[in-house]
């Protein structure tokens, strides 16, 4: 972790982080059920529509960005009347970690309405697996305590004050139902990462992210309330109140850091102003998805899997 909190640096690195402006294009709850309702092989619009239930202009919406932003490239079939289906490029193949890491944290964590697989299989080895995130350098399996982070601004990447960004807002109902891509937005991921970065206080989070008083206490209230983050008082003062990881949301670290990775490489092609470094081998960290049984790489071409309501792949 950082050694001391240096609030005006931490707030210039997450606004320049290949995260932050990863998360403006995955960081709505609608994009990554679109993201993975694809990788499980639903590429027509009616279908994905039917599966997903996002409103169609929504989807819509949704689609054309993801084309443009070249993750998905759409087919035309001459049929009556013509369809259109909607396929992975390389850049969006790219985003297989951070899909994996989603739906490792729903069978955990999740509630999601949308049928997921319940099991994937590893052709390769031949197993059922789970997917672990591990180093690329040393391959050992990896957890957040198993790194260090420094801060560099990233300069070259346009410098978007967060405070500008307003958070929307968030219903009770919405708080009770918040899961991966459904409820956990863009909002809700930054600040969890200004919490892993060292930002326990309410003031230290509202001073890094830029968000008003009245918008940050009802977000880390239903934070708090689905299990996102714990509050505790400040055993030195009473009248201040910590905000810690739970298990919950130490478990989506897997999807922030192959997010901001894949934003960093196939995105941007920027390096980050987060820079993670793996104590054991000392090398800076970068992630990679295997499987949990041989150990090796996962691509989505070796990974097959078992749902009842999606076309296996």
């Amino acid at each position: 972790m950082l050694k001391a909190l240096d609030l005006e640096l931490t707030h210039d690195a997450l606004a320049t982080s290949t995260l932050s402006h990863g998360l403006k294009v995955f960081g709505d709850r609608w994009t990554v059920q679109v993201m993975l309702s694809v990788f499980l092989g639903i590429r027509r619009f009616d279908e994905l529509q039917s599966h997903s239930g996002i409103p169609r202009p929504t989807l819509s919406n949704r689609l054309r960005a993801l084309v443009q932003i070249g993750v998905l490239k759409p087919r035309l079939y001459q049929e009556r009347p013509p369809r259109h289906e909607y396929h992975l490029t390389r850049k969006g193949t790219g985003l297989y970690d951070a899909t994996l890491m989603v739906w490792l944290w729903e069978q955990r964590w999740g509630s999601r309405a949308v049928a997921l697989p319940q099991k994937l299989h590893h052709k390769t080895c031949q197993h059922d697996f789970s997917p672990e995130l591990t180093c690329q350098a040393c391959g050992d399996k990896v957890g957040m305590n198993d790194l260090s982070f420094s801060l560099s601004p990233n300069a070259r990447l346009r410098h978007e004050p967060l405070e500008g960004m307003s958070p929307p807002r968030m219903s009770t109902r919405e708080s009770a139902e918040m899961s991966l891509g459904l409820r956990v937005d863009r909002w809700s991921l930054l600040v969890l990462t200004a919490v892993v970065l060292g930002c326990h206080y309410f003031d230290q989070i509202s001073k890094v992210l830029g968000i008003g008083p009245n918008v940050l206490s009802r977000r880390l209230s239903g934070m708090v309330e689905v299990g996102l983050l714990r509050c505790a008082t400040d055993a030195h003062d009473a009248r201040r109140r910590l905000y810690r990881l739970t298990p919950s949301s130490r478990d989506l670290f897997g999807y922030i850091v192959c997010l901001s990775t894949w934003a960093g490489e196939s995105h941007l092609h920027e390096p980050s102003s987060i820079r993670p470094r793996h104590l054991a081998c000392q090398h800076s960290f970068m992630p990679r998805v295997a499987c949990d049984h041989c150990h090796q790489t996962l691509f989505p071409w070796d990974v097959s899997f078992t749902s009842s309501k999606a076309k296996n792949t």
